[in-house]
């Protein structure tokens, strides 16, 4: 794999398609590095919560995916990578190169998705994940403003409800899958940036609007092509 060095750049657009190996085959792995200065929120496996990090990992791995390990094998997988320092580590059996783009004034989203196995949030008793499993729809977004804690939690909130409206635009009869994730960036806030952290990301703020146009966009985009082959042949695929 490339030196971190060749992979680190401030826009998301400049996250690099890498490669690994899992089961004697190679997967790929999107790897976005815009280095210190960053705060994120994620609800990952690894790096989840609030905090500075230095880069974001969207691993693809097998179908079936079963080592109980994850956050072992993403720490591994950064190291392969020349990564450094703290960052947040993603995983998904759904295909990552099919990734999908969207920009709005400046915020920028990255959506990989399967959504074989799906259904709505508040469904009847159903038991928990006992193992945390790769995510299938994995939403990466970048913000050019900083955040405050409350906004970047905000921020989690506006871009899942701009998932849940792409899927039941498409037809998904579905609020997500069991182990979608998120993760927002957005600067720390110094004296050269502006005057402060925007206190609010909600759908109707400036920047939160932003956020769920390029999370909508994103989302729809890499949804509409699964949902259209479920309906072409009836046949759920799991990712």
């Amino acid at each position: 794999m490339p030196s971190r060095t060749l992979l680190t750049g401030s826009s998301l657009a400049d996250a690099a398609l890498l490669t690994h190996t899992e089961q004697g085959r190679a997967w790929p792995v999107l790897v976005w590095a815009p280095g210190p200065g960053v705060r994120m929120v994620s609800s990952a496996v690894l790096g989840g919560g609030i905090g500075e990090r230095a880069w974001v990992l969207n691993a693809q791995v097998p179908p079936g995916y079963a080592r109980l390990d994850p956050v072992a094998h993403l720490r591994d997988l950064a190291v392969g990578a020349g990564l450094e320092g703290a960052g947040v580590g993603l995983m998904t059996a759904a295909s990552v190169t099919d990734r999908c783009h969207a920009v709005d004034g400046g915020v920028r989203a990255v959506v990989t998705a399967g959504i074989g196995v799906r259904g709505w949030a508040a469904a009847p008793e159903a038991g928990g994940v006992p193992v945390p499993r790769p995510g299938t729809i994995n939403i990466i977004v970048s913000l050019p403003v900083p955040l405050t804690d409350a906004a970047l939690v905000n921020a989690v909130a506006t871009a899942t409800e701009a998932k849940v409206q792409a899927l039941v635009e498409l037809g998904a009869d579905a609020s997500g899958t069991p182990t979608d994730a998120v993760c927002v960036a957005a600067p720390v806030a110094t004296a050269g940036n502006g005057t402060g952290a925007e206190p609010f990301a909600g759908p109707r703020s400036l920047w939160g609007g932003r956020l769920a146009r390029a999370v909508h966009t994103a989302t729809r985009a890499a949804c509409a092509g699964l949902i259209a082959a479920e309906g072409a042949d009836g046949i759920h695929r799991r990712p």
